[in-house]
């Protein structure tokens, strides 16, 4: 079965800059992927030339094996949600979800009916005679949806649509997205700069960086075994170990990384790293603890070394060692990953 989104040496330039640099990836069909990347890494470029905004430089992209890559937007089988949702403040909500069917030349009863019937799925109903004004932010956040989705696109592409929303707001919204894609059934392509949205919402992800992807796959995959120092600082908080420190917390002398949920704070006699508390950090559900090695068992550290401070997460209401004092470290056996691509 042909892939529902296939880039294949794709390249995009703007000036000197190259946006998008030599990207192959396949998105298999019903799946919810992820593009996840810092400001300016090409994940949002990627995204406008799956949906025919942008055209590649070099390199071809496919929708469902077909060569889509000179093909119109108006011609391809996406719809895509943008963050600031783009409704028309001057239409009521249902002929905005209707908008596209009625360019589409859909006979007005039957762009009504199916509107109506996007609206509740999107849990709308009645909403209908509304102006975009008159929606909160998640409502709006959910006609823009309903627009995308009465066309009856085979791919569906988001444009970091939860950005605008409150934080438990978009939390709430990520448990829908990821049950109405479900529901649908169609391929999603959602592009963030948010780690935790990609993680909870995705089948696979693709860590982008600089116009390339660093590394992709399934959460697990890109959290538990990051491909580089990159994706192990970007993805969630990490500590990237420089082979010499790797090699005393008793990997091999390669960098590696270690996630601060996995250490653990024990007594500094007979620990085989020991080190001082330098800052600590309330977070809410557990304390991030900064501990100044100073030395790895018996080799000692200097101000030159350039690995001295490891950062530990201490679980709500587990006791946290106030600054200055010394402590221990301690960690379970494959905790230490060490990055193949480093």
């Amino acid at each position: 079965m042909s892939a529902a989104v296939s880039f294949q040496g794709v390249a995009r330039r703007f000036g000197s800059v190259r946006a998008v640099d030599g990207v192959d990836l396949d998105v298999a069909e019903g799946e919810f992927f992820a593009m996840l990347g810092p400001s300016g890494s090409g994940k949002t470029t990627c995204l406008r030339l799956i949906a025919g905004f942008e055209r590649p430089d070099e390199g071809r992209v496919r929708l469902f094996g077909a060569d889509v890559t000179q093909t119109p937007p108006y011609r391809r089988p996406v719809n895509t949600v943008f963050q600031d949702y783009a409704l028309f403040p001057h239409l009521s909500v249902i002929d905005n979800v209707a908008y596209g069917l009625m360019i589409a030349g859909v006979a007005k009863a039957e762009r009504r009916r199916r509107a109506e019937e996007a609206l509740a799925m999107m849990a709308l109903p009645g909403f209908g005679g509304r102006r975009p004004s008159e929606l909160s932010g998640g409502q709006r956040q959910r006609v823009a949806l309903a627009r995308a989705l009465v066309n009856r696109p085979r791919v569906l592409l988001l444009d970091e649509p939860l950005g605008a929303l409150d934080l438990k707001l978009r939390e709430a919204m990520q448990d829908e997205l990821k049950a109405l894609q479900r529901k649908v059934g169609i391929t999603f392509v959602f592009v963030t700069h948010d780690q935790g949205e990609a993680l909870s919402m995705a089948d696979r992800v693709a860590v982008f960086d600089g116009g390339r992807i660093r590394q992709v796959g399934t959460p697990l995959e890109v959290y538990g075994q990051p491909a580089s120092a990159f994706v192990a600082s970007f993805v969630g908080s990490s500590n990237v170990l420089p082979p010499r420190l790797s090699r005393l917390f008793g990997g091999p002398e390669r960098t590696a990384s270690l996630r601060p949920e996995s250490l653990r704070i024990v007594p500094p006699e007979g620990a085989r790293v020991a080190g001082t508390v330098r800052g600590t950090r309330y977070l809410g559900g557990a304390t991030r603890v900064a501990v100044d090695l100073g030395r790895v068992g018996t080799t000692p550290l200097d101000d030159h070394d350039d690995f001295r401070e490891v950062a530990v997460l201490v679980p709500g209401g587990q006791p946290v060692p106030p600054e200055g004092a010394r402590v221990g470290l301690a960690w379970d056996q494959g905790a230490l990953h060490v990055m193949e691509g480093a």
